[in-house]
């Protein structure tokens, strides 16, 4: 799906706030856009008062804070590899910046782009030529195949690393690294514990495939429907074209609004809510309505309340994941040497006007 201007002006912002100053030219080089589409984000964030315009650069309002070396724990770099045009990631960041900031550690974000590998040589590139002492990255890994290639190289990194969203398998080279993550599993028993108990028994998961986040909520549905006798039935579809791990599939197989009418589904669980904004205008198209015909649980919380009706939503706590991550990184930063430490985070369940009591 194509992002929207609001996001992408939030990505410029996260990167001048990170360097301090940034070339105009060097954000349109990273974040694949036009020279001119950067500078106009640059003077719509300048009128809004989110940073400072000179000539050719942008610069923070909030003065990066170095580290004395004698203060410990938080000197030296760390560095963020995030995927770029990742909105889900834009509040971990903010979270891990606002705690690297209090600690007086200098942050450096490298948007990592949309190819398979692309981390890796990011990583080797910024450990060879700058100062950094530890790692937070989130790797795309588009598929289990990826999180396998990425395993024995990311596991043998030199500095201390912390996962972030990202669960590593159990037995990987990567099981023994520390990480920080939102227990989806317990996001979806949140959303199908909520369907249940407003009386809905036939539940479908409109979910991507590309994603850990997008597999481990597949995972979750199965087990907590199966866990459930109250659930009749529970069915599981792509929640967007190409949201699939293999672009080739395209956007194969029923639509939502068909599975929806053969399964006689009223419960739904849709990933994220970007998509499920969008999914719920093709129910409206196709002559479902919500919540009346069929309640909507959207999963992530950024724009779900501006839906009509708003959504309800589970909420991952994005923003605490970015801070521990980064806390965990500095007092790794502080000679900690600790046996690794997976830190997983309860997401909570905003109830709004898309879900509703079965009528019976």
């Amino acid at each position: 799906m194509r992002e929207s201007g609001a996001d992408r002006r939030q990505r410029v912002l996260a990167v001048v706030e990170a360097r301090g100053e940034v070339r105009v030219t060097e954000l349109a080089g990273e974040l694949e856009v036009s020279v001119i589409t950067a500078r106009r984000d640059v003077e719509d964030l300048a009128r809004a008062g989110r940073l400072r315009r000179g000539h050719g650069v942008a610069r923070s309002l909030v003065p990066l804070r170095t580290a004395s070396p004698a203060r410990e724990p938080g000197g030296g770099v760390v560095a963020l590899v995030v995927p770029e045009r990742h909105a889900y990631l834009n509040e971990v960041v903010h979270g891990a910046r606002a705690a690297f900031e209090e600690a007086g550690t200098r942050i450096v974000l490298h948007p990592a782009p949309q190819v398979a590998g692309a981390e890796q040589p990011i990583v080797e590139r910024v450990l060879a030529d700058e100062d950094v002492r530890g790692l937070l990255i989130a790797p795309r890994w588009r598929t289990v195949a990826a999180e396998e290639a990425d395993d024995r190289w990311l596991a043998g990194v030199g500095v201390p690393v912390v996962l972030v969203e990202r669960r590593p398998r159990p037995g990987s080279a990567l099981h023994a690294r520390d990480s920080v993550c939102t227990d989806h599993w317990y996001g979806v028993h949140l959303a199908v514990q909520h369907l249940v108990a407003l009386g809905h028994r036939r539940l479908v998961l409109a979910a991507r495939d590309d994603s850990p986040t997008a597999r481990a909520l597949r995972a979750a549905f199965a087990d907590a429907c199966a866990a459930r006798p109250e659930v009749d039935d529970h069915a599981v579809v792509l929640s967007a074209p190409g949201a699939g791990a293999d672009p080739a599939a395209g956007a194969e197989g029923p639509s939502l609004p068909e599975v929806v009418r053969s399964r006689a589904a009223t419960g739904l669980l849709l990933h994220g809510d970007v998509d499920a904004l969008m999914l719920v205008q093709q129910l409206a198209e196709a002559g479902l309505s919500v919540p009346r015909d069929c309640s909507v649980v959207a999963y992530d919380d950024v724009v779900a309340a501006l839906g009509n009706p708003p959504l309800t939503a589970v909420a991952p706590a994005k923003a605490e994941v970015g801070r521990l991550a980064a806390r965990l990184v500095i007092e790794r930063l502080g000679a900690d040497t600790g046996p690794p430490r997976r830190v997983t985070v309860l997401p909570e369940l905003k109830v709004r006007g898309s879900t509703t009591r079965l009528s019976v």
